[in-house]
């Protein structure tokens, strides 16, 4: 079943959408599946993950949501740390309202990036991760997503469109923090055991190197997807990560 909630704390309204069973206040195994820059919670890709996920084991639900400024989210400018306030009222709202006693967390490109400044910045709550194609290095593919115009328009304190359907405000601020948040400074041997980093091999936007060095710096589970996209766009690729996601995510024996 699906149910659309919004969580509205402290001025922000989270717009979320929930996968689930039966009983949406009951789900004790719950896993939390972001997305990337300019995309939103109706993305094919969690869909067909969480179908697979509550199809094959009880008492588990998936939760998507729309970072700041995107999908039918209120905010307009991007807000590197609104995005960690977000992250934090999803974790509150599915222990407190949804009686999550174990998270996990599905994550892809920007959201994977934002999932693992979470984890050293904040804290992790989630039992295991699954990353898929994560931008280790997002300052730098930010730069490159910029055209050299765009990046003038920023260093004169001005700020510019960026985004796919939907336009969002960018600043120069928000380029600093990111530099600032350099997740590759962080270490996640603490974790390491229960995560798993996926990448497709003709990932033309974040190059699988970054993801394979950072998890080979940091001892985590690296799986190559051959002649998978950046999004996993192709059928056979997107049915390989949900199947390796729900396995790894599945009760332990």
């Amino acid at each position: 079943m699906e149910k659309y909630i919004d969580i509205n704390e402290n001025g922000y309204s989270v717009r979320c959408k929930l996968f689930y069973q039966k009983d949406f206040r009951n789900i004790p195994n719950l896993v939390i599946c972001t997305h990337g820059f300019g995309g939103n919670k109706e993305n094919h890709s969690a869909a067909k993950f969480a179908q697979q996920l509550i199809t094959k084991y009880k008492g588990y639900g998936v939760l998507v949501f729309d970072w700041p400024c995107h999908g039918a989210d209120a905010r307009k400018k991007l807000v590197l740390e609104e995005f960690m306030t977000y992250l934090t009222l999803v974790v509150d709202y599915a222990r407190k309202e949804l009686h999550a006693t174990t998270l996990y967390n599905y994550s892809a490109s920007f959201g994977a990036y934002l999932t693992l400044k979470y984890m050293a910045e904040i804290g992790n709550p989630f039992k295991k991760v699954a990353l898929r194609c994560p931008g280790i290095h997002m300052a730098q593919l930010t730069r490159n997503y910029l055209s050299p115009e765009e990046m003038e328009k920023l260093k004169k304190g001005k700020e510019v469109q960026v985004g796919y359907e939907r336009k969002m405000k960018m600043d120069q601020q928000f380029l600093d923090d990111l530099d600032r948040s350099d997740i590759r400074k962080y270490e996640y041997f603490d974790w390491a055991d229960n995560m798993l980093i996926l990448h497709g091999t003709k990932d033309k936007l974040a190059p699988i190197e970054d993801s394979r060095e950072f998890a080979e710096n940091n001892v985590i589970t690296f799986l190559p997807v051959e002649n998978a996209n950046h999004t996993f766009s192709d059928p056979k690729t997107s049915d390989f990560a949900a199947h390796t996601i729900v396995e790894f995510f599945g009760p332990e024996q």
